[in-house]
């Protein structure tokens, strides 16, 4: 049995591809394309799959797409109804593309595909079509390692629904419960992400990091909790909400919210993405977060609660969210917390082709007996390139290199920078699938270092001062780092620093300002130590992740720490990093040291003078 997931033309289009219930690749177009976020049809991905899968489109049992257009295309147009004349400018906008491309949807997938192979038959074979929410449950319980589980979706929104409960028997999903359009905590969340300057869709990221800098205690705070709660969004003890239609324009509007009655109300204005972000903003970010943690939280104990499971699958856009994610773990509600790593749309290509796959072709599972391994080969679905791939880029560019022999002096000359104080592009293996970069797309630091945190935001990645760091250490050692004991493979739970770790903090703390928060060490790893003394964790063991596990035990054996930074590797603006051209490219516009492509080593220094393809000005002027 082969299926062909896809998801498009909404935001981080991709492709998956699954046979014989193996999950053989997956990819978001924007890797390929180089267009972040790219919606359009995910060709490239999908000739990636096919290749990787050694098949072409005429062998495919079935090509599934993530959600049924025309459920979402009666949810516009009863949207439009209830509320006309309001909207006319959107629906005037909209329908044009409805009526002419995302209606007939079925057709433009395979004029798509016979773009790709003119010999594919559009007669032969299936297209199926899965409703949003189902392609999320199947991507988060299907790959997960449980028999039977409770999942919970929260995004912004897929044809009607918003947030959806479901019970995973086996290989059967059957949907509990719904929360439906408009009201939505995804679109509550990325409301503010908008009204704070942040891009919608993309920024929430942003948001989340922003909201350490406010302070719980202040009274603007607790004002504007207050706020939220009373006027925007009724909160009910499952966890659904009522939003307030008055303050929200999504419905209809070409903005998220009215930016006059919100300024009436919170007394700060609509900050635009250029402007200083100010002590306000900090508190206003705080105040969502922490209506969020509450409102997730609560439905997760709704959850426990009629399906007493003690398992649960998280997906959909907010699982993102990781700060209420190590939240959710450290209430101990559930036994075991699985999160799809490509949690997104982009994870909704590989929930379609499972859906179909254990649904619709009633393919027995295969669920390791142990327990622990999920589906997703650590998320390292993506393209690999050998030393046939990167020589012709060395000569392109005449690029000075060394070869390493071996893994392990590939890693000691890696040591040897990093306790330089070099920032170094890591480049190995297969290309990771969902938004974060596991160690085969990373750009990676001494976690020790005061000034790391600075330097890659700034010289490296061009973005805003105030954005947090990840930490990779393994599974063995997370605990003599973190207030965590366990696996997060995924980087998706943010841990406090253990307590002996951290320094003392000025009486005044709390009250500083944004720069003067940051210019304070806050523990003996300061390059990964949030404001608020947390931090994003991703754990890595010898099976899953060999490659990663072995350069920190390396490390810890001449430094006596086995923690690194390890963030993506991209710059602001662009997608992560696929191809070893990407790499290089990324390497030589920015301020990094050294870069290493599987066991060939480029340092910055012996490289020759660089006339530029891209510019570090498009980075610094680009969302």
């Amino acid at each position: 049995m082969k299926i062909l997931g896809i998801s498009a033309y909404y935001h981080d289009s991709a492709a998956a591809i699954i046979s014989n219930n193996t999950i053989l690749a997956a990819a978001q177009e924007e890797r390929f394309s180089r267009i972040k976020n790219d919606a359009n049809f995910p060709t490239k991905a999908v000739e990636y799959c096919l290749k990787c899968a050694g098949v072409t489109l005429n062998d495919l049992d079935a090509i599934v797409f993530y959600d049924k257009p025309f459920l979402k295309f009666e949810r516009l147009l009863e949207t439009y109804y209830l509320n006309a004349p309001f909207g006319i400018r959107s629906f005037v906008k909209a329908m044009p593309i409805w009526l002419k491309e995302k209606i007939f949807l079925r057709k433009i997938i395979k004029i798509e595909l016979q773009k790709i192979d003119p010999l594919y038959n559009k007669t032969q074979g299936k297209i199926l079509f899965t409703e949003h929410h189902l392609s999320h449950a199947a991507s988060s319980f299907f790959a997960s390692p449980y028999k039977n589980a409770a999942i919970l979706i929260i995004d912004g929104v897929g044809e009607w629904v918003t947030a959806s409960l479901c019970i995973g028997n086996d290989k059967k999903i059957t949907i509990l419960k719904e929360l439906h359009f408009p009201d939505s905590v995804g679109l509550l969340y990325s409301s503010f992400t908008y009204y704070l300057g942040f891009k919608v869709n993309s920024g929430e990221y942003k948001l989340m990091g922003l909201a350490p800098y406010g302070n719980l205690k202040s009274p603007e705070t607790v004002k504007f909790i207050e706020i939220i709660q009373n006027t925007l969004v009724e909160i009910f003890d499952n966890g659904s909400i009522k939003l307030n239609p008055k303050y929200f324009t999504y419905s209809t509007g070409v903005t998220m919210v009215n930016n006059n009655l919100w300024q009436q109300l919170f007394e700060i204005p609509h900050r635009p993405s250029d402007a200083p972000i100010l002590q306000s903003h900090c508190n206003l970010a705080l105040a969502i977060q922490h209506v969020t943690e509450k409102i997730i939280l609560l439905m997760a104990k709704y959850a426990k609660k009629i399906t007493g499971q003690t398992n649960l699958c998280l997906a959909g856009g907010v699982a993102l969210n990781c700060v209420a994610n190590g939240k959710l773990n450290k209430s101990s509600l559930f036994e075991n917390i699985y999160i799809q790593p490509a949690a997104g749309d982009a994870g909704g290509a590989l929930g379609a082709a499972l859906a179909a796959n254990h649904i619709y072709f009633g393919q027995d599972r295969i669920i390791n007996e142990n327990g622990q391994s999920d589906m997703m080969d650590n998320a390292f679905l993506g393209p690999e390139y050998s030393t046939i791939d990167i020589l012709p880029i060395t000569h392109k560019y005449n690029a000075s290199f060394e070869i390493v022999e071996s893994d392990e002096e590939r890693n000691n000359s890696i040591i040897k920078f990093l306790q330089h104080g070099c920032i170094i592009g890591l480049f190995q293996g297969r290309m990771e699938y969902g938004p974060r970069s596991l160690g085969n797309r990373s750009i990676i630091g001494d976690a020790r270092n005061e000034e790391m945190q600075k330097k890659i935001n700034l010289k490296i990645k061009f973005r805003e001062s105030f954005r947090p760091f990840a930490a990779v250490t393994t599974e063995e050692d997370v605990s003599n780092y973190f207030d965590f004991k366990g696996s997060s493979p995924y980087m998706l739970g943010v841990y406090d620093i253990r307590k002996d770790l951290k320094y003392e903090l000025p009486a005044d703390y709390i009250q500083k300002s944004m720069e003067e928060k940051l210019n304070i060490v806050r523990s003996s790893l300061p390059a990964v130590t949030h404001v608020d003394g947390s931090c994003r964790i991703q754990t890595c063991n010898a099976v899953e992740n060999p490659k990663m596990w072995q350069l920190l035990n390396q490390y810890k054996s001449q430094t006596g720490k086995a923690i690194l930074i390890n963030t993506s590797f991209n710059v602001r603006g662009e997608p992560i990093v696929c191809t070893p051209e990407d790499a290089y490219i990324a390497f030589m516009n920015t301020d990094m040291d050294v870069l290493v492509l599987n066991n060939f080593i480029f340092i910055k220094e012996a490289q020759p003078d660089w006339a530029g393809i891209l510019t570090v000005n498009k980075f610094k002027t680009s969302d």
